[in-house]
């Protein structure tokens, strides 16, 4: 897509796996409603994959060229699965990037009640649903066909797999990963950067950095953090962070439409 149109900014995904490919093809539904962005490539640290075309678009260069060469362009982090959900966090820590850099995408068909808000950085594929005074925080990534019901909080960093449904009132904590198909009661907490296997029906509250698996979930083993995570900081809020405001959302508009950056 050309970026003749002066509300067209360029975009560049980081993380050239599934989940960034993912994004494109939401990228390019949200532009289908509207010019939006006009997706530049891929940036990725695998050196193998340099040159290459990924879904049309090509990998650029390595993560850094965010910071180093690419000083104007909006960035979306989409990277992370569950045998590695911390690297979102520790790559927006690396980058130190304003949080004005990062882009939101909203999938035309998520359903976002006015009452609900997005975090910077997060990306909500096709099907998502979100019904009342919902908050998502940023770096958030929430694949296809998710519920979260009235007054759930998801803290930064959270990633959520296909067909995951939050109950009521639920607090999901920094980093916390659900995995597809799991079932989190009312009025429950997941905790930081714990992992909720799939399928899983959690109807206690999961501790912070455990694994729970099973119906009803039970632990599983402890989560071992990265060495450079091991310490409290892993477990503050992004610093960076602005006040929850509303702002424009990525996606076709409607007038009820709210976000946070």
């Amino acid at each position: 897509m050309s970026s003749g149109n002066g509300s067209v900014r360029p975009l560049v995904v980081i993380g050239s796996g599934g989940f960034g490919r993912e994004t494109v093809e939401a990228v390019r539904a949200v532009n289908a409603e509207r010019a939006t962005w006009d997706l530049v490539g891929f940036l990725d640290d695998d050196f193998s994959l340099l040159g290459k075309v990924m879904e049309g678009l090509p990998v650029l260069g390595p993560i850094d060229d965010a910071r180093d060469r690419l000083g104007s362009v909006a960035l979306v982090v989409c990277t992370g699965g569950p045998r590695n959900y911390f690297t979102r966090k520790r790559i927006v820590e690396r980058l130190g990037l304003p949080a004005a850099r990062y882009a939101t995408i909203v999938h035309p068909t998520v359903s976002l009640s006015s009452t609900s808000v997005v975090g910077h950085g997060s990306v909500l594929l096709a099907n998502v649903v979100a019904t009342a005074s919902v908050t998502l925080g940023a770096h958030v990534a929430v694949m296809p066909g998710v519920v979260f019901t009235h007054d759930d909080v998801v803290e930064d960093y959270a990633t959520f797999g296909a067909g995951a449904c939050l109950a009521g009132r639920v607090h999901v904590e920094q980093g916390a990963y659900v995995g597809s198909g799991a079932l989190i009661r009312e009025d429950r907490t997941v905790g930081a950067w714990a992992l909720v296997g799939m399928g899983a029906v959690a109807l206690r509250d999961i501790p912070t950095r455990e694994v729970w698996a099973g119906v009803p979930a039970v632990p599983i083993r402890p989560v071992s953090l990265p060495a450079d995570m091991s310490s409290e900081r892993a477990f503050e809020a992004d610093p960076a962070r602005p006040a929850l405001r509303d702002t424009k959302i990525t996606r076709a508009p409607s007038s009820n439409d709210r976000m946070v950056d």
